[in-house]
């Protein structure tokens, strides 16, 4: 449906990454973005809007990574970016670019306009990571950051 990796080949390329990332001593980041409001979408729209919604994330997120950083699909609406040699704040101001720009897409279903979103968290890769806490480390950081932006505005009615 999407043309990335799935969860199985992004958390293989993550494991590759790690061990480049030890033998190597480089420096990578994870982003897990999760999209805000699909369910929503898929109930009122149904399956194929949110598929809709989907691609346009994902076409997002390859504008905005290098042909050498990785995007997979983690779940049904939570995606996963492995990216290269990039500090902590330069982290933190992609994952905050990369939700600007979800959150600008507009689609129209059945005459309506619909926003989803999306909110990001970001784990460093250090040389002594496992795949496994640097996923649950930026999965954390995912649903406190999704907690922030739904604490911090409105939603959007659909």
């Amino acid at each position: 449906l999407l043309n990335i990796y799935n969860r199985r080949g992004f958390e293989r390329e993550l494991d590759r990454s790690i061990a480049y990332i030890r033998r190597y001593t480089a420096s990578g980041a994870l982003i897990v973005l999760d999209v805000d409001r699909l369910k929503p979408i898929n109930d009122t729209f149904g399956h194929a809007a949110g598929d809709i919604v989907l691609k346009g994330v994902v076409a997002v997120l390859m504008r905005h990574v290098r042909s050498s950083d990785v995007v997979g699909r983690l779940g049904g609406d939570e995606f996963g970016l492995l990216l290269w040699n990039l500090t902590e704040a330069d982290a933190l101001a992609k994952a905050a670019a990369l939700e600007q720009a979800i959150d600008q897409l507009t689609f129209v279903f059945k005459g309506r306009p619909v926003v989803a979103g999306a909110s990001a968290g970001i784990a460093l890769i250090g040389t002594a990571d496992s795949a496994a806490d640097v996923m649950e480390a930026a999965d954390r950081a995912m649903y406190a950051r999704k907690a922030l932006r739904r604490g911090g505005r409105a939603q959007v009615a659909l």
